[in-house]
Protein backbone atom coordinates (compact mmCIF):
# COMPACT_ATOMS: atom_id res chain seq x y z
CA UNK A 1 0.00 0.00 0.00
CA UNK A 2 1.33 3.63 -0.87
CA UNK A 3 2.38 5.79 2.08
CA UNK A 4 0.23 8.01 3.65
CA UNK A 5 0.74 11.41 3.74
CA UNK A 6 -0.94 13.36 7.05
CA UNK A 7 -0.19 16.24 8.64
CA UNK A 8 2.49 17.18 11.17
CA UNK A 9 2.43 17.64 14.45
CA UNK A 10 3.35 21.01 14.12
CA UNK A 11 2.88 22.09 17.88
CA UNK A 12 6.44 21.83 19.66
CA UNK A 13 6.12 19.39 23.20
CA UNK A 14 6.47 21.86 25.81
CA UNK A 15 9.96 21.24 27.15
CA UNK A 16 8.80 22.59 30.54
CA UNK A 17 5.93 19.78 30.62
CA UNK A 18 8.04 17.25 29.00
CA UNK A 19 10.98 17.62 31.72
CA UNK A 20 9.17 18.07 35.26
CA UNK A 21 5.64 16.42 34.53
CA UNK A 22 5.29 13.96 31.72
CA UNK A 23 5.99 10.26 34.17
CA UNK A 24 2.91 12.32 36.33
CA UNK A 25 0.47 11.03 33.18
CA UNK A 26 1.21 7.95 32.60
CA UNK A 27 -0.23 6.50 35.43
CA UNK A 28 -3.62 8.65 34.54
CA UNK A 29 -3.38 7.02 31.04
CA UNK A 30 -6.57 4.19 31.82
CA UNK A 31 -8.01 6.37 33.60
CA UNK A 32 -8.28 9.02 30.99
CA UNK A 33 -9.25 6.22 28.64
CA UNK A 34 -11.76 5.20 30.57
CA UNK A 35 -13.72 8.47 31.00
CA UNK A 36 -13.72 8.97 27.19
CA UNK A 37 -15.08 5.76 26.30
CA UNK A 38 -17.46 6.26 28.70
CA UNK A 39 -18.42 9.47 27.44
CA UNK A 40 -18.30 8.62 23.84
CA UNK A 41 -20.98 5.71 24.55
CA UNK A 42 -22.84 8.61 26.13
CA UNK A 43 -22.77 10.70 23.71
CA UNK A 44 -22.44 8.58 19.99
CA UNK A 45 -25.74 6.75 19.88
CA UNK A 46 -23.22 3.90 17.16
CA UNK A 47 -20.49 3.05 19.63
CA UNK A 48 -23.10 2.95 22.85
CA UNK A 49 -22.66 -0.64 22.49
CA UNK A 50 -22.81 -3.03 26.06
CA UNK A 51 -19.92 -3.71 27.75
CA UNK A 52 -19.74 -7.82 26.69
CA UNK A 53 -20.25 -6.72 23.25
CA UNK A 54 -17.50 -7.74 20.49
CA UNK A 55 -17.22 -4.17 19.68
CA UNK A 56 -16.74 -2.63 23.62
CA UNK A 57 -12.96 -4.22 23.82
CA UNK A 58 -12.43 -2.71 20.46
CA UNK A 59 -13.22 0.60 21.15
CA UNK A 60 -11.42 0.71 24.39
CA UNK A 61 -8.38 -0.60 23.11
CA UNK A 62 -8.33 1.75 19.96
CA UNK A 63 -9.12 4.79 22.91
CA UNK A 64 -6.10 3.65 25.07
CA UNK A 65 -3.60 3.22 22.49
CA UNK A 66 -4.52 7.20 21.34
CA UNK A 67 -4.26 8.31 25.03
CA UNK A 68 -1.06 6.47 24.76
CA UNK A 69 0.71 7.63 21.83
CA UNK A 70 -0.54 11.29 22.87
CA UNK A 71 1.59 11.11 26.32
CA UNK A 72 4.33 9.65 24.05
CA UNK A 73 4.22 12.47 21.60
CA UNK A 74 4.36 15.30 24.16
CA UNK A 75 7.14 14.05 26.33
CA UNK A 76 9.12 14.20 22.84
CA UNK A 77 9.49 9.94 22.63
CA UNK A 78 9.99 8.25 19.88
CA UNK A 79 6.51 8.17 18.28
CA UNK A 80 5.22 5.18 15.77
CA UNK A 81 3.08 7.20 13.89
CA UNK A 82 2.27 4.70 11.21
CA UNK A 83 1.38 2.14 13.81
CA UNK A 84 -1.69 4.85 15.10
CA UNK A 85 -2.61 6.36 12.24
CA UNK A 86 -2.73 2.74 10.10
CA UNK A 87 -5.42 1.95 13.60
CA UNK A 88 -7.29 4.67 12.45
CA UNK A 89 -7.12 4.17 9.14
CA UNK A 90 -8.43 0.68 9.81
CA UNK A 91 -11.60 1.89 12.06
CA UNK A 92 -12.55 4.13 8.75
CA UNK A 93 -12.28 1.13 6.56
CA UNK A 94 -14.54 -0.41 9.15
CA UNK A 95 -16.75 2.22 8.99
CA UNK A 96 -16.79 2.05 5.13
CA UNK A 97 -17.66 -1.69 5.76
CA UNK A 98 -20.63 -1.45 7.95
CA UNK A 99 -22.57 1.62 5.52
CA UNK A 100 -21.93 3.94 8.04
CA UNK A 101 -20.76 7.38 7.52
CA UNK A 102 -17.46 9.04 9.47
CA UNK A 103 -19.84 11.55 11.52
CA UNK A 104 -20.05 9.10 14.43
CA UNK A 105 -16.17 8.27 14.28
CA UNK A 106 -15.55 12.43 13.86
CA UNK A 107 -17.84 12.97 17.21
CA UNK A 108 -16.21 10.37 18.99
CA UNK A 109 -12.77 12.17 18.45
CA UNK A 110 -14.24 15.30 19.38
CA UNK A 111 -16.08 13.66 22.45
CA UNK A 112 -12.52 11.92 23.17
CA UNK A 113 -10.50 15.75 22.91
CA UNK A 114 -12.94 17.47 25.22
CA UNK A 115 -13.03 15.15 28.07
CA UNK A 116 -8.52 15.68 27.56
CA UNK A 117 -8.81 19.01 27.94
CA UNK A 118 -11.04 18.91 30.82
CA UNK A 119 -8.42 16.63 32.31
CA UNK A 120 -5.61 18.86 31.15
CA UNK A 121 -7.16 21.63 33.12
CA UNK A 122 -7.40 19.78 35.70
CA UNK A 123 -3.62 18.97 36.01
CA UNK A 124 -3.02 21.88 35.19
CA UNK A 125 -4.24 22.93 38.56
CA UNK A 126 -2.57 20.42 40.61
CA UNK A 127 0.47 20.49 38.77
CA UNK A 128 0.81 24.09 38.54
CA UNK A 129 1.53 24.43 34.88
CA UNK A 130 1.69 27.42 33.59
CA UNK A 131 -1.14 28.67 31.14
CA UNK A 132 1.60 29.17 27.91
CA UNK A 133 2.52 25.16 29.05
CA UNK A 134 -1.21 24.52 29.16
CA UNK A 135 -1.63 26.70 25.44
CA UNK A 136 1.01 24.00 23.92
CA UNK A 137 -0.58 21.22 25.09
CA UNK A 138 -4.05 21.93 24.32
CA UNK A 139 -2.59 23.18 20.84
CA UNK A 140 -0.81 19.70 20.42
CA UNK A 141 -3.82 17.93 21.26
CA UNK A 142 -5.53 19.16 18.59
CA UNK A 143 -3.44 19.05 15.75
CA UNK A 144 -2.96 15.39 17.15
CA UNK A 145 -6.74 14.59 16.65
CA UNK A 146 -6.63 16.17 13.14
CA UNK A 147 -3.88 13.59 12.29
CA UNK A 148 -5.86 10.86 13.60
CA UNK A 149 -9.07 12.06 11.95
CA UNK A 150 -7.30 12.31 8.46
CA UNK A 151 -6.11 8.74 8.45
CA UNK A 152 -9.55 7.23 9.19
CA UNK A 153 -10.65 9.39 6.50
CA UNK A 154 -8.19 8.13 3.98
CA UNK A 155 -8.77 4.78 5.45
CA UNK A 156 -12.66 5.68 4.85
CA UNK A 157 -12.17 6.37 1.03
CA UNK A 158 -9.57 3.64 0.31
CA UNK A 159 -12.46 1.28 1.65
CA UNK A 160 -15.22 2.94 -0.16
CA UNK A 161 -13.28 2.79 -3.89
CA UNK A 162 -12.31 -0.58 -3.07
CA UNK A 163 -15.94 -1.71 -2.70
CA UNK A 164 -17.31 0.27 -5.74
CA UNK A 165 -14.28 -1.81 -7.70
CA UNK A 166 -15.01 -5.31 -6.41
CA UNK A 167 -18.92 -4.07 -6.66
CA UNK A 168 -18.57 -3.00 -10.02
CA UNK A 169 -16.38 -6.02 -10.87
CA UNK A 170 -19.62 -7.95 -9.48
CA UNK A 171 -22.28 -6.69 -11.06
CA UNK A 172 -19.89 -7.28 -14.64
CA UNK A 173 -20.21 -11.05 -13.43
CA UNK A 174 -23.82 -11.00 -12.52
CA UNK A 175 -24.58 -9.41 -15.85
CA UNK A 176 -22.47 -12.20 -17.99
CA UNK A 177 -24.15 -14.38 -16.00
CA UNK A 178 -28.01 -13.26 -16.85
CA UNK A 179 -27.24 -13.64 -20.14
CA UNK A 180 -25.34 -17.22 -20.72
CA UNK A 181 -26.84 -20.05 -22.74
CA UNK A 182 -27.68 -22.42 -21.60
CA UNK A 183 -28.86 -20.90 -18.36
CA UNK A 184 -27.36 -20.30 -15.40
CA UNK A 185 -29.51 -21.81 -12.13
CA UNK A 186 -31.06 -19.39 -9.73
CA UNK A 187 -29.14 -20.37 -6.94
CA UNK A 188 -26.40 -19.22 -8.48
CA UNK A 189 -27.80 -15.81 -10.09
CA UNK A 190 -29.03 -15.20 -6.07
CA UNK A 191 -25.92 -15.94 -4.91
CA UNK A 192 -23.86 -13.54 -7.19
CA UNK A 193 -26.93 -10.71 -7.09
CA UNK A 194 -26.46 -10.37 -3.41
CA UNK A 195 -22.51 -9.54 -2.72
CA UNK A 196 -23.33 -6.96 -6.18
CA UNK A 197 -26.17 -5.31 -4.64
CA UNK A 198 -28.54 -5.79 -7.11
CA UNK A 199 -31.81 -6.85 -5.61
CA UNK A 200 -33.12 -10.11 -7.79
CA UNK A 201 -36.30 -9.02 -9.84
CA UNK A 202 -39.48 -11.77 -10.94
CA UNK A 203 -38.57 -10.68 -14.33
CA UNK A 204 -35.99 -9.00 -16.97
CA UNK A 205 -35.81 -7.81 -20.51
CA UNK A 206 -32.82 -7.60 -22.28
CA UNK A 207 -32.31 -3.89 -24.12
CA UNK A 208 -30.27 -3.99 -27.30
CA UNK A 209 -28.63 -0.50 -27.90
CA UNK A 210 -27.30 1.29 -30.88
CA UNK A 211 -25.51 4.41 -29.66
CA UNK A 212 -24.23 6.99 -32.43
CA UNK A 213 -20.37 7.38 -32.87
CA UNK A 214 -19.72 10.28 -30.76
CA UNK A 215 -22.87 10.83 -28.23
CA UNK A 216 -22.03 9.74 -24.79
CA UNK A 217 -22.73 6.82 -22.97
CA UNK A 218 -26.03 7.54 -20.97
CA UNK A 219 -25.92 7.73 -17.40
CA UNK A 220 -28.25 4.48 -15.73
CA UNK A 221 -29.57 4.10 -12.44
CA UNK A 222 -27.62 1.07 -10.74
CA UNK A 223 -30.72 -1.02 -10.85
CA UNK A 224 -29.71 -1.75 -14.61
CA UNK A 225 -26.82 -3.47 -15.62
CA UNK A 226 -25.26 -2.30 -18.94
CA UNK A 227 -22.31 -3.63 -21.60
CA UNK A 228 -21.62 -0.66 -23.49
CA UNK A 229 -17.54 -1.98 -24.68
CA UNK A 230 -19.05 -5.50 -26.44
CA UNK A 231 -19.58 -5.52 -30.17
CA UNK A 232 -23.16 -4.54 -29.73
CA UNK A 233 -24.02 -3.05 -26.54
CA UNK A 234 -27.07 -4.16 -23.97
CA UNK A 235 -28.95 -3.71 -20.96
CA UNK A 236 -30.59 -5.88 -18.44
CA UNK A 237 -33.73 -4.01 -17.10
CA UNK A 238 -35.47 -5.80 -14.04
CA UNK A 239 -39.06 -5.94 -13.84
CA UNK A 240 -39.51 -3.83 -17.28
CA UNK A 241 -43.20 -4.21 -16.79
CA UNK A 242 -43.50 -2.86 -13.36
CA UNK A 243 -45.11 0.48 -11.96
CA UNK A 244 -43.46 3.31 -13.43
CA UNK A 245 -41.54 1.55 -16.33
CA UNK A 246 -43.25 3.37 -19.22
CA UNK A 247 -41.27 5.67 -21.34
CA UNK A 248 -38.03 5.42 -18.50
CA UNK A 249 -35.82 4.04 -21.65
CA UNK A 250 -36.73 6.48 -23.77
CA UNK A 251 -35.62 9.09 -21.33
CA UNK A 252 -32.97 7.55 -20.39
CA UNK A 253 -31.08 6.73 -23.44
CA UNK A 254 -30.89 10.32 -25.05
CA UNK A 255 -31.42 9.32 -28.21
CA UNK A 256 -29.45 6.14 -29.15
CA UNK A 257 -31.90 3.37 -30.82
CA UNK A 258 -32.74 0.90 -29.03
CA UNK A 259 -34.44 -2.61 -28.81
CA UNK A 260 -36.59 -4.42 -25.81
CA UNK A 261 -36.85 -8.15 -26.07
CA UNK A 262 -39.20 -10.12 -24.04
CA UNK A 263 -39.92 -9.53 -20.96
CA UNK A 264 -38.67 -13.68 -19.21
CA UNK A 265 -37.32 -14.99 -15.66
CA UNK A 266 -33.36 -13.54 -14.61
CA UNK A 267 -31.97 -16.81 -16.12
CA UNK A 268 -33.34 -16.43 -19.61
CA UNK A 269 -31.74 -13.35 -20.32
CA UNK A 270 -29.33 -14.97 -23.43
CA UNK A 271 -33.18 -15.06 -25.27
CA UNK A 272 -34.41 -12.05 -24.31
CA UNK A 273 -31.42 -10.48 -26.08
CA UNK A 274 -31.18 -12.81 -29.09
CA UNK A 275 -34.57 -11.22 -30.06
CA UNK A 276 -33.42 -7.46 -28.86
CA UNK A 277 -30.71 -7.73 -31.32
CA UNK A 278 -32.77 -8.99 -33.67
CA UNK A 279 -35.27 -6.35 -33.65
CA UNK A 280 -32.72 -3.85 -33.76
CA UNK A 281 -31.27 -4.79 -36.84
CA UNK A 282 -34.25 -4.62 -38.78
CA UNK A 283 -34.26 -1.79 -41.47
CA UNK A 284 -36.28 0.80 -39.87
CA UNK A 285 -37.10 1.23 -36.10
CA UNK A 286 -40.73 2.43 -36.33
CA UNK A 287 -43.67 0.40 -37.72
CA UNK A 288 -44.34 0.48 -41.75
CA UNK A 289 -44.89 3.27 -43.03
CA UNK A 290 -43.12 5.35 -40.57
CA UNK A 291 -43.16 6.59 -37.39
CA UNK A 292 -42.19 9.45 -35.64
CA UNK A 293 -39.64 9.27 -32.83
CA UNK A 294 -41.01 9.58 -29.21
CA UNK A 295 -40.03 13.00 -27.80
CA UNK A 296 -36.94 13.34 -26.41
CA UNK A 297 -35.30 11.44 -30.13
CA UNK A 298 -34.87 7.99 -28.23
CA UNK A 299 -36.23 5.38 -30.49
CA UNK A 300 -37.08 2.31 -28.76
CA UNK A 301 -38.99 -0.83 -30.27
CA UNK A 302 -40.50 -3.54 -28.17
CA UNK A 303 -39.76 -6.95 -29.75
CA UNK A 304 -43.32 -8.15 -28.99
CA UNK A 305 -44.77 -5.14 -30.72
CA UNK A 306 -42.63 -5.90 -33.68
CA UNK A 307 -43.49 -9.74 -34.12
CA UNK A 308 -44.55 -10.31 -37.91
CA UNK A 309 -41.79 -8.46 -38.88
CA UNK A 310 -39.41 -10.17 -36.76
CA UNK A 311 -40.48 -12.92 -37.80
CA UNK A 312 -40.63 -12.38 -41.38
CA UNK A 313 -37.00 -10.68 -41.54
CA UNK A 314 -35.41 -14.32 -40.61
CA UNK A 315 -37.09 -16.19 -43.33
CA UNK A 316 -36.41 -13.72 -45.69
CA UNK A 317 -35.21 -15.97 -49.00
CA UNK A 318 -38.52 -18.50 -48.39
CA UNK A 319 -40.89 -15.88 -48.20
CA UNK A 320 -39.96 -14.01 -50.93
CA UNK A 321 -40.06 -17.22 -53.47
CA UNK A 322 -43.62 -17.52 -51.78
CA UNK A 323 -44.53 -14.08 -52.85
CA UNK A 324 -43.44 -14.38 -55.91
CA UNK A 325 -45.70 -17.06 -56.53
CA UNK A 326 -48.49 -16.35 -54.71
CA UNK A 327 -48.41 -13.06 -55.17
CA UNK A 328 -47.75 -12.67 -58.67
CA UNK A 329 -50.83 -10.49 -59.37
CA UNK A 330 -49.50 -7.92 -57.88
CA UNK A 331 -46.73 -7.50 -60.76
CA UNK A 332 -49.61 -6.72 -63.24
CA UNK A 333 -49.58 -3.13 -61.03
CA UNK A 334 -47.27 -0.46 -62.15
CA UNK A 335 -44.64 -0.42 -59.47
CA UNK A 336 -45.66 2.91 -57.94
CA UNK A 337 -48.99 1.22 -57.18
CA UNK A 338 -48.23 -2.10 -55.70
CA UNK A 339 -47.57 -0.91 -52.12
CA UNK A 340 -50.24 0.88 -51.79
CA UNK A 341 -52.40 -2.08 -53.24
CA UNK A 342 -50.36 -4.76 -50.84
CA UNK A 343 -51.01 -2.07 -48.20
CA UNK A 344 -54.41 -1.83 -48.71
CA UNK A 345 -55.27 -5.48 -48.51
CA UNK A 346 -52.89 -6.05 -45.40
CA UNK A 347 -55.15 -3.44 -43.42
CA UNK A 348 -58.46 -4.38 -45.65
CA UNK A 349 -58.36 -8.68 -43.56
CA UNK A 350 -56.76 -6.97 -40.18
CA UNK A 351 -59.65 -5.02 -39.83
CA UNK A 352 -62.08 -8.31 -40.91
CA UNK A 353 -62.73 -7.22 -44.66
CA UNK A 354 -64.14 -3.39 -42.91
CA UNK A 355 -63.71 -0.96 -45.46
CA UNK A 356 -64.20 1.95 -43.14
CA UNK A 357 -62.22 0.75 -40.31
CA UNK A 358 -58.96 0.37 -42.91
CA UNK A 359 -59.99 3.57 -44.47
CA UNK A 360 -59.13 5.09 -41.28
CA UNK A 361 -55.65 3.16 -40.81
CA UNK A 362 -54.96 4.08 -43.81
CA UNK A 363 -56.29 7.83 -43.76
CA UNK A 364 -57.83 7.47 -47.16
CA UNK A 365 -61.72 7.23 -48.22
CA UNK A 366 -63.34 4.32 -47.64
CA UNK A 367 -64.43 4.17 -51.33
CA UNK A 368 -60.67 4.24 -52.08
CA UNK A 369 -59.98 1.04 -50.04
CA UNK A 370 -62.79 -0.63 -51.77
CA UNK A 371 -62.05 0.38 -55.60
CA UNK A 372 -58.49 -1.18 -54.49
CA UNK A 373 -60.19 -4.45 -53.11
CA UNK A 374 -62.17 -5.02 -56.14
CA UNK A 375 -59.09 -4.36 -58.51
CA UNK A 376 -57.11 -7.09 -56.21
CA UNK A 377 -60.30 -9.46 -56.54
CA UNK A 378 -60.32 -9.35 -60.17
CA UNK A 379 -56.33 -9.83 -59.97
CA UNK A 380 -56.18 -12.63 -57.85
CA UNK A 381 -59.71 -14.42 -58.32
CA UNK A 382 -61.10 -16.44 -55.20
CA UNK A 383 -58.09 -16.64 -53.19
CA UNK A 384 -58.77 -13.11 -51.63
CA UNK A 385 -61.58 -14.85 -50.01
CA UNK A 386 -60.21 -18.27 -49.29
CA UNK A 387 -60.49 -18.85 -45.71
CA UNK A 388 -57.77 -21.50 -46.28
CA UNK A 389 -55.29 -19.29 -47.30
CA UNK A 390 -55.91 -16.61 -45.40
CA UNK A 391 -53.31 -16.57 -42.58
CA UNK A 392 -50.84 -17.50 -45.50
CA UNK A 393 -51.42 -14.32 -47.71
CA UNK A 394 -51.65 -12.22 -44.52
CA UNK A 395 -48.05 -13.53 -43.40
CA UNK A 396 -47.07 -13.22 -47.30
CA UNK A 397 -48.44 -9.41 -47.40
CA UNK A 398 -46.87 -8.24 -44.27
CA UNK A 399 -43.58 -9.38 -45.63
CA UNK A 400 -43.92 -7.56 -48.66
CA UNK A 401 -45.28 -4.48 -46.69
CA UNK A 402 -42.15 -4.42 -44.38
CA UNK A 403 -39.16 -6.34 -46.61
CA UNK A 404 -40.54 -5.02 -50.31
CA UNK A 405 -40.32 -8.57 -51.10
CA UNK A 406 -41.04 -8.18 -54.66
CA UNK A 407 -40.47 -4.30 -55.73
CA UNK A 408 -43.60 -2.64 -54.48
CA UNK A 409 -41.20 0.33 -53.27
CA UNK A 410 -41.29 2.30 -49.75
CA UNK A 411 -44.03 3.73 -48.33
CA UNK A 412 -47.23 4.29 -49.00
CA UNK A 413 -46.75 7.05 -51.44
CA UNK A 414 -49.44 9.49 -52.44
CA UNK A 415 -52.91 8.52 -52.54
CA UNK A 416 -54.71 7.81 -55.51
CA UNK A 417 -58.19 8.80 -56.25
CA UNK A 418 -60.80 6.23 -55.77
Amino acid sequence: MAERAFPMLTAPPPAELARRDTESLRPHIEAAAEEMVLEIRRQVPGYACPPGSRLAPRIRWTVGQTVAHFVEAVAGGRLDWRALTDIYAEVGAYEAAKGRSLDGLQTAIRVAGQVACRRFIGEARRLDWSLETLGQITESLFVFLERVAAAASQGYAEATERMATERERLRWRLRDLLIADPPASDAAIGELARPAGWGLPRTVAAVAVHRPAGRPVPVLPPSILADWHCAEPYLIVPDPEGPGQDGVLESLLGGCRAAIGPTVPPNAGALSLRWARRTLALDGQGPAGGAEAPAGGAEVVRCLDRVPAVITSMCRELLSLAAGERLRPLQELPPHRRALFARTLLEYMKCRDNAVDAAARLMVHDQTVRYRVRRLRALMGEEVNDPGRRTELLLLLNAVVELDLIGTGAGTGPSEPA
